[in-house]
């Protein structure tokens, strides 16, 4: 275990500079090492410091902290943070030269004070780890102002990274603060630009992603979060809506290409960006054309998330160099080993189409109306082919699939639709608006109930589910409490169709065993990571157990893997952002012959497992102002039969411009000392 020499961090002082006997144990979230190798000495950040290694020379650390936070990231537009980081960072670099007076270090507190009144939080944070410095390391400040005591710098390397609460809780790490900025000013190409940076399909995540960046919004500790997944599609549908060609030019073609498994998000994604470096991608996709995008295409209804929107956001991706080949089923119509020797480099993106099992009795019978997955349903909704649904339709799960198939089933002529979930409806994982407008368009919901037997008559035609009552027993290892069956409450749900819908895995029959790529006991691609390990010897892992810092390069050379495939069924935006390093990896793989993280990679992910919002955090403002809802289509009538219109609306640019105004712009500098 590394030894915490000195920390303020969290406002929490632990000293064991001069400590006789038992140093006091203190654990952060943070590598030992910082790439594996490099040892971590210490962290500077908007809550404190961290040091482990008592040699760091905290003056020289202080001055280039608050040098970077001056020179490359204060905005200019307020005088307090304008003036006041220029001031310090002159102070601590006339410390440095041995200029200054022990009177200027007095001066800090001051300082500190006034930058309270900063436009943002990021010159007003960064003064928290200069004040601490200066309070408890006074005596290292003096030793530069003594030309006898002037100590000896011992060189150290640093790195930074600029973040926010939001920017961080967001798996493709988009500077939201900075287009909500330019939204609040009516520059919704800029904003467009700024989001475009990190996430490529701006349209689809505007409308369909379930936004975990609103969970770490500090304007939630205020009143409540800013909705920022309505403010990137009203930066996107300005766009279309005024028929503006996309500004992205891709850099002169470079010679080597890429082949590409599956046109889903990520495969999408990692071809954007691949693309805009000149490097041109060929997508194998199994689905029809006009069915780019994967899972978005046949796995989101069109009520949510609209074709022509979805195919314009394709069309541009394909615009910068990429070519999607449709009807093209990898391991059928050709194959892994073909791909890796006829391009340079292969990425596996192939999505989860594949649904899981429920595990009840008959369900592996053929009968008659029982379907063979919620994702199988949609995708042949979407495709216009018969689903095999009847009129009343019962479909079980919790998840956002799950609601999707209720939601559709009304639309495709269901007379009743009901969900089925072992669960309450407040620990339904599917999104809560999602599960309100399934409720509004008149889903029946039995909740808090396990089915365990398919019921048919003698045509074997599905009849009914038999189900028990559940009620939540003692909690677990994990503190959670399950639910367990009822003894004698056992019921009969009468409908014509069943549709299990409780998950989906990728298929990756397509992937030889004898190509050296291996597959986790969860179906997952096992690519390669960096041994991190935090200062209590645990391996650093996110939050769905997968190893943190992954280079998403497989045991194979030349084959990477990225999206559902690798880091199990999650989201789109977590599919993107996985993909976006990949395609960053890739170009390293092509330009320099290894595949390997950056620097910056490896930061984004320790303050990920470190945390950067504090939902306990006292956050004043002035005046509370209420979060704006987006315009949407109210009524049972919505949900008539052939009736996929668009429910959610979006803002209006006057609502969004007011919504953007209420964010708190709350960046944040974090520095380590290698």
């Amino acid at each position: 275990m590394a030894q915490v020499i000195f920390s303020t961090w969290g406002g929490n002082t632990v000293d064991n500079r001069n400590v006789t006997g038992e140093p006091q144990a203190v654990s952060y979230r943070l590598p030992v090492a910082f790439d594996g190798q490099r040892s971590l000495r210490a962290f500077m950040g908007w809550d404190g410091i961290i040091l482990f290694d008592k040699d760091v020379d905290v003056p020289a650390m202080t001055a280039e902290y608050m040098k970077r936070v001056q020179t490359l990231f204060c905005c200019g537009r307020c005088t307090p943070g304008k003036k006041g980081t220029k001031v310090l960072m002159d102070l601590f670099q006339n410390v440095l030269n041995g200029t200054a007076t022990e009177a200027d270090l007095d001066t800090v507190g001051d300082l500190a004070e006034l930058l309270k009144n900063c436009k943002c939080t990021l010159c007003q944070s960064a003064t928290v780890p200069v004040f601490d410095a200066v309070k408890h390391y006074r005596a290292d400040f003096l030793a530069y102002l003594n030309p006898v005591c002037r100590p000896r710098v011992q060189p150290a390397s640093y790195i930074h990274k600029i973040t926010a609460p939001c920017m961080d809780k967001c798996p493709a790490h988009i500077d939201i603060p900075k287009y909500i900025e330019h939204i609040k000013n009516y520059q919704y190409g800029e904003a467009l630009a700024t989001i475009r940076e990190n996430m490529p399909m701006p349209a689809v995540c505007g409308r369909v992603c379930p936004h975990p960046c609103e969970t770490a919004c500090r304007r939630k500790n205020v009143d409540s979060a800013i909705n920022i997944m309505v403010l990137k599609r009203t930066a996107s549908d300005y766009e279309w809506q005024h028929n503006i060609t996309p500004p992205m030019q891709p850099e002169p073609p470079k010679g080597k290409k890429v082949a590409i498994v599956g046109a889903g998000p990520a495969g999408l994604a990692c071809a954007y960006y691949l693309g805009l470096q000149g490097y041109k991608s060929t997508i194998y996709e199994a689905l029809p054309e006009g069915y780019g995008g994967g899972m978005i295409a046949v796995g989101i209804p069109a009520y949510r998330m609209p074709r022509h929107i979805l195919q314009r956001d394709v069309d541009i991706i394909e615009s910068v160099g990429a070519e999607i080949k449709y009807n093209m089923r990898v391991g059928k119509d050709i194959t892994l080993p073909e791909l890796k020797q006829q391009y340079d480099a292969v990425f596996l993106a192939p999505g989860a189409h594949r649904s899981k099992p429920m595990g009840v009795e008959g369900e592996d019978k053929g009968y008659k109306g029982f379907l063979s997955g919620g994702i199988d349903f949609l995708r042949e909704a979407y495709l216009g082919n018969p689903t095999g649904m009847g009129k009343k339709v019962c479909v079980v799960g919790g998840g956002n699939t799950a609601i999707d198939c209720v939601r559709v089933a009304l639309r495709e002529g269901a007379e009743e639709s009901i969900l089925l979930y072992r669960r309450s409806r407040k620990e339904m994982p599917a999104d809560v608006w999602e599960v309100d407008g399934a409720d509004e368009e008149g889903v029946r919901f039995e909740l808090q109930v396990l089915p365990t037997k398919i019921i048919v008559d003698a045509n074997e035609q599905v009849t009914g589910v038999e189900c028990v009552r559940m009620a939540m027993g003692e909690p677990d290892a994990s503190g959670r409490r399950r639910p367990e069956p009822v003894p004698g409450s056992e019921f009969i749900v009468e409908c014509d169709t069943v549709i299990p819908a409780i998950g989906q895995d990728p298929d990756l029959g397509f992937i030889p065993p004898d190509m050296g790529i291996d597959i986790t006991k969860w179906n997952t691609i096992v690519t390669k990571y960096l041994p991190l390990k935090d200062d209590a010897g645990k391996d650093l892992k996110d939050g769905m157990g997968n190893m943190l810092s992954r280079s998403l390069i497989t045991d194979c050379d030349g084959v990477f893997a990225g999206g559902d495939a690798e880091i199990g069924p999650l989201t789109v935006v977590a599919c993107i952002g996985n993909a976006h390093r990949a395609a960053q990896v890739i170009q390293r793989w092509l330009e320099e012959g290894k595949a390997y993280l950056s620097e910056q990679d490896i930061f984004d992910d320790l303050l990920s497992y470190l945390g950067v919002y504090d939902k306990n955090e006292t956050v004043a403002w002035l005046d509370s102002s209420d979060r704006a809802g987006q315009k949407e289509v109210h009524g049972k009538e919505r949900a008539s039969k052939g009736n996929y219109g668009e429910v959610e609306l979006g803002f209006s640019d006057t609502a969004a411009q007011i919504e953007a105004d209420r964010c708190l712009r709350c960046y944040r500098m974090a520095m380590v000392a290698l």
